[in-house]
């Protein structure tokens, strides 16, 4: 029995051994155990959705090795976080981070980190480069403040095999968009996104993603989708959604609905039926999910959001050639009129960047034709002619946000790009997504509780996204993690003033190296590029 009792090589003794790895018990491990960090006495939302639980963590390296009581323990850096909430990094699901990361002077991923976010996944919305390694190494060149997780997009494959053509592949075309996916996917891609909404994706048909969904299907990644139509543009908001359930039907995959909305007036209140067909898909079998950002306004092209998708076949010169012939200019006018109205009209655009005009940015569409003397459409078209500045347009119910936050299938998501606060006027999102979510939406309103929103940031992502060791806090998973003041979590960026930082993260941590701590950034930058399957 004295054998046992030391945790000898009998079944007794490997169990006591491993709880006391897992507990950290003290008088037993603590005395004996040293740690590079112990974060003591903390509110631990473990991202399973749990309530909080109080306990101690330890980090050794890049590993999360103990949750539990560490009082006797030692650590190189410790931390009395009591009152404070620790948990997983936040994983951000769709970004447009990319660029921004693989500039040296933003690779630090500050407006990232100072949101609790550690991971993000890139080249959403089916674009990116189809050379991932490229991309790899170009985001290791200067060290990246956070983990990225890379995508190959549909929309990027379309163009470098079609360009901007609209008509359906060859059968030679759809074999070498199979090649060029296949070689991503056995570079690490962690998902296939697309963005039918969006030339040349909006040229392709539901049986094109289908059978390029397949080719992923095997890599148990997800099929991840800025859906065709998130208003009444062309096929509808509810049809669009059914083309996701289709795609993860027929393939055999995962399906993302991506930053889910009802935009526009014409279709607010429709997420309860949106809902509903999620729910009716899980039922039958199919693996749906859903992203949010929790804004009441989105952010494209201006381009992107009131041309017709027949406009842009071609590219750019193309779009020149039309608005110069006065029978298609007086189309594109009419068919541009639409859909600025699907968008609520011009007071409800604002531009975000445009760099051959910088004074339009963080103003509104209808102050700016009023100034110029122009009909907004008018003032559109002449943009269109020399290029597309990038908007934020006012388009959502807030009742729909809400609906869509309760749903145990959301994940959080920001689609923020990252830029100099010289380069325009971002939308807030960037800066506030994930303390937004937890200022308003969860102390503020009381939408959702804190245990299940952090659960839409951690664990859920990393299990829809498949990461086997990131969005829980236990031991053996990396050490990704959070500490933040609940009283103090807000997101001071405006529409008006993007460029401020999220307030209330104490500590952070990126593979157990400290990138935030006691509410200053360290420098370091520990994030890497993560490779599914290596």
């Amino acid at each position: 029995m004295a054998e046992q009792g030391k945790g000898g090589g009998r079944p007794w003794g490997r169990m006591v051994t491993a709880l006391v790895l897992l507990w950290g018990a003290p008088g037993v491990l603590g005395a004996q155990e040293r740690y590079d960090v112990i974060l003591r006495n903390g509110r631990v939302l473990d991202g399973s959705g749990n309530p909080w639980f109080r306990a101690d963590v330890g980090i050794r390296g890049d590993r999360i090795v103990a949750v539990g009581n560490l009082a006797e323990a030692k650590g190189g850096v410790e931390r009395d976080v009591t009152g404070l909430y620790v948990a997983p990094g936040f994983i951000d699901t769709h970004t447009h981070a990319g660029e921004g990361l693989a500039r040296a002077e933003l690779s630090h991923a500050r407006p990232l980190l100072a949101q609790g976010i550690t991971t993000v996944l890139v080249n959403p919305d089916g674009g990116g480069p189809v050379d991932l390694a490229t991309q790899r190494n170009a985001f290791l060149r200067n060290g990246i403040g956070v983990n990225v997780a890379q995508m190959i997009g549909h929309g990027a494959l379309r163009q470098a095999v079609m360009g901007m053509e609209d008509r359906r592949p060859t059968a030679g075309e759809m074999e070498r968009m199979k090649a060029i996916l296949l070689a991503a996917l056995q570079e690490g891609a962690w998902g296939f996104s697309a963005g039918p909404f969006y030339a040349p994706g909006s040229f392709s048909d539901t049986r094109e993603h289908v059978e390029l969904a397949k080719v992923a299907a095997p890599f148990g990644v997800p099929y991840q989708s800025h859906i065709r139509d998130e208003a009444d543009y062309t096929v509808g908001l509810l049809a669009a959604i059914e083309e996701v359930i289709t795609v993860a039907r027929e393939a055999g995959i995962p399906g993302v609905v991506t930053h889910i909305k009802a935009l526009g007036p014409n279709v607010w209140g429709f997420s309860q039926a949106i809902v509903h067909r999620i729910e009716r898909a899980r039922g039958e079998g199919v693996e749906v999910w859903a992203d949010q950002y929790p804004y009441e306004a989105s952010a494209t092209g201006l381009g992107a959001a009131l041309l017709p998708r027949w406009a842009e076949a071609g590219g750019q010169d193309s779009l020149r050639a039309r608005l110069a012939d006065p029978t298609t200019r007086a189309r594109l006018r009419q068919e541009v009129s639409e859909n600025l109205a699907r968008r609520g009209g011009a007071d409800r655009i604002q531009f975000r960047r445009y760099p051959r005009d910088p004074s339009i940015e963080g103003r509104r569409l209808s102050e700016v034709a009023r100034e110029r003397g122009l009909d907004p459409v008018d003032l559109c078209l002449e943009y269109f002619r020399q290029g597309s500045p990038s908007i934020v347009s006012f388009n959502m119910d807030e009742g729909d946000i809400r609906t869509f936050m309760r749903q145990p299938w959301t994940m959080t998501a920001s689609d923020g790009d990252l830029v100099p606060w010289m380069e325009g006027v971002p939308h807030p999102r960037a800066y506030g997504t994930f303390p937004r979510k937890i200022r308003r939406y969860v102390v503020e309103e009381g939408v959702v509780d804190l245990a299940f929103a952090v659960r839409s940031m951690t664990s859920l992502p990393a299990q829809v996204y498949r990461f086997p060791d990131r969005g829980r806090l236990q031991p053996g998973m990396a050490a990704d993690v959070v500490v933040f003041d609940l009283e103090r979590v807000r997101d001071p960026a405006t529409y008006e003033e993007p460029h401020r930082l999220a307030e209330g993260m104490v500590h952070v941590f990126v593979n157990g190296k400290a990138v935030v701590l006691d509410g200053v950034f360290t420098g370091e930058r520990p994030g890497r590029v993560l490779q599914k399957g290596r």
